[in-house]
């Protein structure tokens, strides 16, 4: 498969991701009659639903990573080259914000609109670095041990991750800039990206860590 290929699946499967992020959100809230906790659980099961989808779809293609946080653990733990990683994560930012602009154009809302749903404080961060982490143990883990369970994992822990998580579990960079530019259900603050950018990085360190120490463990 050619690096241009592999970055074709990871830019589209990401669009579609974001898509299915931000429009079940917008369709939640609006079917929901108010009711948040209706509408989260609406944007959560489309969440895991349409990862599982993509995972095995793109799987094939690319790895499925649309997400460079994914893709930087993958060159840490020599799974990804550098050079495949410089062409995925451009092709997942730019996916992420397409796949925004897709899904407020379905909806009859601004192609882009900066966000106005504030996300901040500690709380917010610890959230995003414990989903991040959970997130990069699930895939290292599953990877492991049972590889063909990776997109059913991955997509159950989403969602759960949802709910456990006072973020609603971003785990992404792209994913966290792309919803800065959708003022709906799923948006977030430009001015609370950074914190949310660092924090993921932060758990996803923490996972690379903890998974060398794993793999040694196991004589890989």
């Amino acid at each position: 498969m050619t690096l241009l290929r592999k970055a074709t699946g990871e830019f589209v499967g990401t669009a579609l991701l974001l898509a299915a992020v931000v429009g079940s959100g917008i369709m939640g809230e609006r079917l929901a009659g108010g009711n948040v906790a209706v509408a989260l659980l609406a944007n959560s099961l489309a969440t895991g639903a349409a990862l599982v989808a993509l995972i095995l779809s793109f799987g094939p293609v690319s790895g499925a990573h649309f997400n460079p946080a994914v893709s930087l653990v993958g060159v840490g733990r020599g799974d990804l080259s550098r050079r495949d990683a410089c062409a995925y994560i451009p092709a997942q930012l730019l996916g992420a914000i397409a796949g925004v602009a897709c899904a407020n154009a379905m909806f009859g809302e601004p192609v882009f609109a900066w966000s106005t749903h504030a996300r901040a404080g500690f709380a917010q961060a610890m959230s995003e670095a414990v989903a991040t982490f959970g997130l990069l143990t699930v895939i290292a883990g599953c990877g492991n041990q049972r590889p063909g369970a990776v997109p059913f994992a991955v997509g159950a822990y989403i969602t759960a991750a949802y709910w456990f998580t006072a973020s609603t579990s971003f785990a992404n960079p792209a994913v966290t800039v792309a919803r800065a530019l959708t003022n709906t259900f799923t948006g977030i603050r430009p001015q609370d990206v950074p914190v949310f950018v660092v924090a993921q990085a932060l758990g996803a360190t923490a996972a690379t860590l903890l998974f060398r120490w794993l793999d040694e463990e196991r004589g890989k």
